[in-house]
């Protein structure tokens, strides 16, 4: 919860903060508070509880949490399609325009992976419309499982002098002309690149389409000075500054974790 990550089902199901219901942390000052309730009709005010989402620690200390949870689906088949990136991007968002079950996908080295998930009959009927072809139960638990962990061989042993970038985009964005290799996900709205780019140019691409870079993960020798995060406009740095010294006034908590001066 802290680090606000989410795996493969978020485009169907929603981000880590659209589940916590609640939060009980201790603050700078050594203070209990408590937020929220454990109901999904909550209405105890300002929804503080969704703000712990992402902080990384930097707000407080998270003593317990109550979180919505969501009921296994009752049927689930993973398809595979050989296609460019350029049409992985244009079937994908053509796909999200249909009431379809599709609860995961991800595209790398010109194959498409495509989850169903739901009801028998509704994944048999998107099985049949959609065609591909059917991936092992066992091979596809482990492929997902893989990019929810991050235990897939895309995302291990990052070269020197190469970054592992996370770049949140439109997903109707098409594929972006960065040296490396990238990894898509979240119906295009989530692009993984593995480059040697520095990071003025990652964020320029990212912010040409639209939307923002995350350096992720830096490997030796990699230009790590300009920082984890997208630099904030001012309106929202206040905001941030605000919430920081109302939380943690003395900034004990992961100091500079977020931005240098939070």
């Amino acid at each position: 919860i802290a680090a606000g990550l989410a795996g493969p089902r978020r485009a169907t199901c929603g981000a880590p903060r659209d589940f916590v219901l609640g939060v009980t942390l201790m603050n700078g000052r050594g203070e209990v508070l408590r937020f929220g309730g454990q109901v999904v009709k909550n209405v105890a005010g300002y929804d503080v509880s969704r703000l712990m989402a992402g902080s990384l620690g930097t707000l407080g200390l998270m003593l317990d949490l109550s979180i919505k949870v969501l009921p296994v689906p009752v049927a689930e088949v993973t398809l595979k399609f050989e296609m460019t990136a350029t049409d992985a991007v244009r079937k994908l968002n053509e796909w999200g325009g249909h009431p379809l079950p599709v609860s995961a996908s991800a595209w790398r080295n010109g194959t498409l992976v495509l989850r169903l998930s739901g009801a028998e009959a509704a994944v048999k009927s998107a099985k049949t419309l959609l065609g591909g072809e059917v991936v092992d139960a066992v091979e596809a638990e482990r492929f997902w499982a893989g990019l929810r962990e991050h235990t897939d061989p895309f995302f291990n042993g990052i070269p020197p002098g190469y970054a592992l970038w996370r770049l949140a985009l439109p997903s109707i964005t098409e594929p972006m002309h960065l040296p490396g290799t990238q990894l898509m996900e979240w119906g295009g709205a989530q692009r993984w690149w593995i480059t040697d780019a520095d990071a003025q140019t990652v964020r320029m691409s990212a912010k040409q389409a639209g939307g923002h870079a995350t350096l992720f993960r830096a490997g030796d020798s990699y230009d790590r000075s300009a920082g984890v995060f997208t630099p904030l406009p001012a309106p929202l740095m206040k905001i941030h500054r605000g919430l920081k010294t109302a939380f943690d006034p003395a900034r004990i908590f992961n100091r500079g974790r977020l931005y240098p001066d939070l």
